[in-house]
């Protein structure tokens, strides 16, 4: 009798089939639109490690610079002090 309808329509068991095939299709949609989502976000968060990195970048060519710059600063105030020294202003 299993898949049988009679005059009152499908079977209790054609019913319980039906309603757990809604039930998964409705999962596989959502799965799908949850793998989409992840797709999305990994390809989001690529970006951001590219932009981090260019940021890291930055700094440390920053603080090269700064280095540079104070190294420079140190040299000039050696001049000076020995500018100073020959013509006995300290």
């Amino acid at each position: 009798m299993l898949g049988r309808t009679d005059s009152y329509g499908p079977t209790a068991m054609e019913n319980t089939e039906n309603l757990v095939l809604e039930h998964l299709r409705h999962i596989r949609g959502r799965v799908d639109q949850i793998a989409e989502d992840m797709g999305d976000l990994k390809h989001r968060m690529s970006g951001l490690e590219q932009a981090m990195n260019l940021v890291k970048r930055e700094i440390n060519l920053s603080e090269e610079t700064d280095a540079r710059q104070q190294i420079t600063l140190d040299k000039l105030a050696e001049r000076i002090g020995r500018i100073e020294r020959r013509l006995e202003l300290s």
